[in-house]
């Protein structure tokens, strides 16, 4: 990786392989549960619930064969995804950006560190200074603020939250959070520089500093922010929301990739985005919350813990079938919605379970972007899928605003 990325002892995939399996039975359900919870050398991305789910898994390469084994002899389907994860990760950090490069620099045909993403904010609130101010939320954990954008051209607007970067290794997030501010900010487009000043906008491309920072210099698929806990570092961010906390979907276990915390909001970067969502809901009139996260190509609404329906249920669904609809519209991707908890698996502690209730942000949404459930590329979204990504997305934000204009979401 270029700049200060791939140290010496950063982490190493070569020939860790990606599988798709598929659970026919409650047997292999208890087989993969058991696996998950005794096994160090299977990295599950998702946890085994019930039949007929898939399940996508990272195997090293020293337990592949006893992994091909264990398929072989339970009857299990599963399929190779990739066969040398490292290689993705080499072929990516070909588009990756040094940490010292010049903001002005900033583009969305490659990846940029957190210094320059930091640095390229600052360059906006000096370029647009009528309209664009930069905001310090709160501190990491390792002592990096958690910089966010402010864009505002009109007194009077109801605002619009962005989260971006809760997990570390989503790449594609803080990149296209970054691609919708810097459009909002500075399209010529009618309809978009309409969205941008209809509207207050809050960014926060990167709430996860230190996770992200990680990423570029000891593993590139990192996810949880660096606070320690006895053997293992880190706490999923988005497991640690005082919203059914330490419930279904999330573990009590610091080595587990899904880790909710010590507590509800043990976790500075929590703290940081509950602390300005309660002060601001009201003042502000924030009326929108809408979280980035990859891969899977859906869009959600709460809750994540249970199937029980939240009051404006239609709406929401409403809101967001209309926001797949245009993003389809751009250049085919494909996207399912739903309740968090319907459509991709069940999760506690999340935040945007938390800013609808009890934050009283009443839509609040979650973008998994590209690529597919069964992505290859997983994490590893190729750069040159940054700006077709922003652009549906754009196209899904403004559905989205949309809708929840129709429907009165921001009416005085």
């Amino acid at each position: 990786m270029s700049g200060a990325a791939a140290a010496d002892g950063a982490a190493r995939y070569d020939h860790y392989r990606l599988y798709r399996v598929e659970l026919a039975t409650d047997e292999q359900v208890q087989l993969f549960q058991q696996l998950e919870a005794k096994s160090d050398s299977c990295t599950f991305y998702g946890h085994a619930r019930q039949p007929g789910q898939q399940l996508t898994i990272m195997v090293s390469a020293s337990k592949v064969a006893d992994f091909e084994d264990l398929l072989a002899l339970h009857a299990v389907s599963g399929r190779v995804l990739e066969r040398n994860m490292q290689q993705l990760i080499e072929r990516e950090a070909a588009t990756v950006q040094p940490a010292s490069t010049d903001p002005s620099q900033m583009d969305w045909e490659h990846y940029f560190q957190l210094e320059t993403i930091y640095a390229w904010m600052e360059l906006l609130a000096e370029r647009f200074p009528g309209a664009v101010s930069t905001l310090d939320i709160g501190t990491s954990y390792e002592g990096r603020p958690i910089r966010g954008v402010k864009l505002s051209r009109r007194p009077g607007n109801k605002a619009i939250v962005v989260e971006g970067g809760i997990h570390a290794r989503e790449w594609i997030s803080p990149a296209t959070a970054t691609f919708l501010l810097h459009e909002l900010v500075t399209s010529e487009d009618p309809t978009v520089r309409e969205l941008g000043t209809a509207y207050d906008w809050f960014f926060f491309p990167i709430v996860n500093p230190d996770g992200y920072r990680f990423t570029f210099t000891g593993d590139r698929l990192w996810r949880k922010n660096r606070k320690p806990y006895g053997l293992c570092r880190g706490v999923d961010l988005n497991r640690n929301f005082d919203s059914n906390w330490g419930g279904v979907g999330s573990s009590d276990d610091p080595c587990s990739y899904d880790f909710s915390g010590s507590g509800p909001f043990s976790e500075p970067e929590a703290v940081a985005l509950a602390d300005f969502v309660r002060n601001n809901v009201g003042p502000a009139r924030i009326r929108t919350y809408i979280a980035l996260h990859s891969y899977s190509q859906l869009l959600m609404f709460p809750y994540g813990h249970t199937a029980d329906r939240v009051p404006n249920y239609d709406h929401l669904r409403s809101i967001t079938e209309k926001g797949i609809a245009a993003l389809t519209a751009v250049s085919g991707t494909s996207y399912r919605g739903g309740s968090k908890y319907e459509t991709i698996y069940p999760s506690s502690g999340g935040s945007i379970d938390w800013a609808y209730r009890p934050g009283g942000v009443p839509v609040s949404l979650t973008f998994e972007l590209r690529g597919p459930p069964d992505s290859t590329d997983m994490f590893i979204l190729p750069a040159d899928q940054i700006r077709p990504v922003g652009k549906e997305t754009l196209a899904a934000f403004m559905a989205i605003v949309q809708e929840a204009t129709r429907l009165g979401y921001y009416d005085s």
